[in-house]
Order: C-alpha cells, then sequence, then structure tokens
C-alpha cells in the first residue's frame, strides 16, 4: 500500500486490509461496489428485496473481511459471491420474479419511479422467453448464467465468487445456455449464450 495514497487511489485489497484497524476505510468499498450490486440482486429478487440484501451483502463482507484476499485488488467478485449465497435464502422470491418478467416483459432492476415509460413498457417477446427459462433454471445454473452475463465475471471469478472449481462453472453455463438456446432461437439480439466467454 502507498502511504502517501488517497483513499480513492488505494486498491479495494488496499482498502480492506486498512479496515482491520480503522473500520471507516471500508465505507469506500461500499462506495465503489453497492450500485452494481442492488442492480444484480435487483434482476434476480426485486428491487425491494435487493434494498435488504445489498445492505447485508455488506454487513456480512465487513464482518468477514478479516478472511479476503489482500492480493486481489477488486473486491466486486467476492462481493458478488456473498450476494448469490444470501439470495440462495430467497429462491422462491427470485423464481416468483423471472415469472413476472415473463408475463411483463419489465426488469426489475429498472421498473422504479425514476425511470422512464418507455422501459418500464418495452415487454418484447424474446425477453419474456428468456426469463421463463431463467425461472425454470436449478440454482447452480442460474448463479453461474447471471455472473457471467449481469456481472460480467470471468469463469476464474465466478468460481472465486461461489467456491466452485472453473469446471463446475464451465458444466453449468453449458447446461444453462443449451436451454437458453432452445428459449432465444430466432432473437439473437438477445442472445446471453456466446457473449462474455472470458476465462
Amino acid at each position: 500500500m502507498r502511504p502517501t495514497a488517497t483513499r480513492a487511489e488505494l486498491t479495494d485489497g488496499d482498502l480492506i486490509k486498512l479496515s482491520t484497524t480503522e473500520p471507516e476505510s471500508f465505507g469506500p468499498i461500499f462506495d465503489r461496489h453497492a450500485a452494481a450490486i442492488h442492480r444484480y440482486l435487483a434482476r434476480r429478487g426485486g428491487r425491494t428485496l435487493a434494498d435488504d440484501l445489498t445492505a447485508e451483502t455488506f454487513l456480512t463482507a465487513f464482518k468477514s473481511r478479516s478472511a479476503y484476499d489482500l492480493s486481489r485488488p477488486d473486491a466486486l467478485p467476492w462481493l458478488y459471491g456473498i450476494a448469490a449465497n444470501l439470495l440462495r435464502g430467497h429462491q422462491r422470491t427470485e423464481i416468483r420474479q423471472y415469472r413476472a418478467l415473463a408475463r411483463t416483459g419489465l426488469d426489475p432492476a429498472l421498473a422504479g419511479p425514476e425511470d422512464t415509460v418507455p422501459a418500464q413498457v418495452t415487454a418484447a417477446e424474446h425477453v419474456r422467453a428468456l426469463a421463463g427459462v431463467l425461472a425454470r433454471l436449478n440454482v447452480g445454473e442460474r448463479e453461474v448464467l447471471t455472473l457471467v452475463s449481469q456481472a460480467q465475471l470471468s469463469y476464474p471469478e465466478v468460481a472465486r465468487a461461489l467456491d466452485i472449481p472453473v469446471g463446475t462453472v464451465r458444466s453449468r453455463l453449458h447446461s444453462a445456455r443449451k436451454r437458453l438456446r432452445a428459449a432465444l432461437h430466432g432473437c439473437p439480439e438477445l442472445d446471453l449464450t456466446n457473449g462474455n466467454d472470458h476465462e
């Protein structure tokens, strides 16, 4: 850690290390990543649940920060893993969320009063088809797929976030993509099956 660096210049790893003696140093971790974690959770469980679980994600991260691998400068994959673990307790809510999206086409991460009317009323058939498939995936497949497609994590980052082998990430993703290919046939503009293959 650079002794003269400001908190804005420090990596997440630096801030987490510093927070073991100066707890307030964890604050910038929230500032940097809360919006991304909230979006991820809102898409999977709705905005209300996302509000609660975002706070819980960062509280859990703060409490377990001594176990963080300080050699990793970016804490976002770790935070996604915590969020995914917390969401497992709310699988029914997540499935209801995808079923609602399948019926309406409204993205729960965007469906707030501050969003524009066109964003709320655009309900394309391929979005509905995608949501229907997501509701039917098992939790392991859904976690891997959403972390790759929504959170833009690499396979090794997903493996670290979920504490599973990279081979399991590939296997679950392959299975999820197989189902998606069938559901999104003819809708290549929304096809999540080919993008973001970064390992």
